[in-house]
């Protein structure tokens, strides 16, 4: 657990904050929900109304200034359409969601299924495992490959590269140069899947971009690589970090465990409650547009601020008893995947994920247990969960 000292600080790069974040978010909503860290340069926004707000007045909080506070290998999604304002993530954010409608999601379920069950068998004849490591790093990675047309063979690197390019060394702020190095790989593996699909096309959704226009031109190489490197990260990595997040706050809760394992069909609740309390990614960074006032305090043009995702979750003026972890709450109000014209695109397909996986766990791990004494963390300045998590069960 977090100590939280009488100096009130939020740095985004310390591992004791990545331990556990929400007690410096209890007392940034209620002394400071305006904060200000002069060393980093940035603002944060840690109340509901206002990360809410903030999320909708896209002309004011700007994404074309990148969504991190970090420059370097995350920029390599700096061209996608998460890191731009309208006209043109208009654009190519109604390009690519053909590939994430309703329809299409949840035609993937019966894959999706078929995954779980394979990489959930290995696990139970084994007795056990990493859950991260045998389960919830594969599925996910497994159906973004899938979507876009990832070899089998090349599934494992991407994962691991995915991996380096969000971890941080403990005392590291910015790239460390394994996270650089990464990324590298990563667009260059990107590089030759366009190569081979030109000679090539298929049926999936690096195809159908390199086939398209926008106002009459092919897209640019950048603008899908930068899209590719986005699904990797944000559409993966985010996935296997709530299954993990959805087995340890379960397996803290016994009576919430209970109330899931007498009626499996509580399993997309179970996502939704975990999605609330503990999310994937904490934190978005925006631009300010202009010179801007709130709470009594003046903000600069240009300006960097911090989206508290997780403090907006925990907010006692939106939640009843929001520390308490219970699926049965309404989590209508929850920004797990943003409001506005940057709501996260594959919300859908990581809901479907996240359900189907967590009803076969139901199905096909009994009475699973985590060695909490062997647990290791993420550490990242915005995405939250656990690297390995080594699990019993029979």
């Amino acid at each position: 657990m977090t100590t939280v000292s009488a100096v009130l600080e939020l740095d985004p790069f310390a591992w004791t904050f990545h331990d556990d974040p929400y007690p410096i978010y209890a007392r940034l909503r209620a002394e400071a929900p305006l904060y200000r860290n002069e060393q980093r340069g940035f603002w944060a926004l840690s109340r509901h109304a206002d990360v809410a707000a903030a999320f909708r007045d896209w002309e004011l909080f700007s994404s074309a200034g990148g969504v991190a506070l970090e420059h370097g290998a995350e920029a390599s999604a700096s061209a996608s359409f998460l890191a731009m304002d309208p006209p043109r993530h208009d654009q190519l954010r109604g390009l690519v969601s053909r590939a994430f409608t309703p329809r299409r999601v949840a035609a993937l379920e019966p894959r999706v299924r078929q995954l779980a069950r394979h990489y959930l068998g290995g696990l139970a004849q084994r007795g056990g495992g990493d859950f991260v490591d045998d389960f919830a790093a594969r599925l996910p990675m497994d159906v973004v490959s899938e979507l876009l047309g990832v070899p089998v063979e090349q599934r494992t690197e991407l994962r691991e590269w995915a991996d380096t390019v969000l971890h941080r060394p403990e005392g590291v702020v910015g790239i460390p140069p394994a996270a650089r190095v990464a990324s590298g790989k990563m667009v260059a593996c990107f590089v030759e899947l366009l190569r081979e699909r030109r000679r090539q096309p298929g049926t999936d959704l690096v195809s159908a971009l390199l086939d398209a226009e926008v106002t009459g031109e092919r897209l640019p190489d950048g603008e899908i690589l930068a899209f590719l490197f986005l699904m990797i990260i944000a559409g993966n990595e985010t996935t296997t970090k709530l299954l993990a997040n959805a087995m340890y706050w379960l397996s803290r809760n016994p009576e919430q465990r209970a109330l899931v394992e007498s009626d499996p069909g509580l399993a997309a609740r179970w996502v939704e409650e975990t999605l609330r309390y503990d999310n994937s990614t904490q934190i978005m960074i925006r631009t300010l547009t202009r010179d801007h006032e709130l709470h009594g305090r003046r903000m600069p043009a240009g300006d960097k601020v911090a989206l508290l995702i997780g403090s907006a979750n925990r907010d006692e003026r939106v939640f009843a008893d929001p520390d308490r972890f219970d699926i049965l709450r309404d989590t209508r109000e929850s920004l797990s995947f943003g409001v506005g014209i940057h709501f996260c695109l594959g919300a859908s397909l990581a809901r479907l994920e996240g359900r189907v996986a967590l009803e076969e766990v139901l199905a096909h791990l009994p009475r699973w247990t985590i060695d909490e004494s062997r647990l290791v963390r993420v550490h990242s300045p915005n995405v939250r969960g656990f690297a390995r998590m080594p699990l019993r069960c029979g």
